[in-house]
């Protein structure tokens, strides 16, 4: 028997949700508490989420993958 978790959100919901990060230059944490969904939830779907293609890529000066969650600078 499976997780009671595991089909919580639609395969559609994950990527826009996914989408909202990559195009709007906000945190995984901030757009998790604007969609009310858990960061690490979030986080966890766009870690494993396919590259964009050349046409997808973020704006200039925006870097292209979230920076790594735990580190202190």
């Amino acid at each position: 028997m499976g997780s009671k978790y595991t089909n919580r959100y639609s395969d559609e919901y994950k990527r826009d949700a996914i989408e909202l990060v990559r195009s709007s230059g906000r945190t995984v944490t901030e757009v998790a508490r604007e969609l009310g969904i858990s960061s690490e939830s979030l986080r966890g779907w766009v870690r494993p989420a396919p590259p964009r293609t050349p046409d997808q890529s973020p704006p200039p000066g925006r870097p292209g993958r979230l920076p790594p969650t735990g580190t202190r600078s």
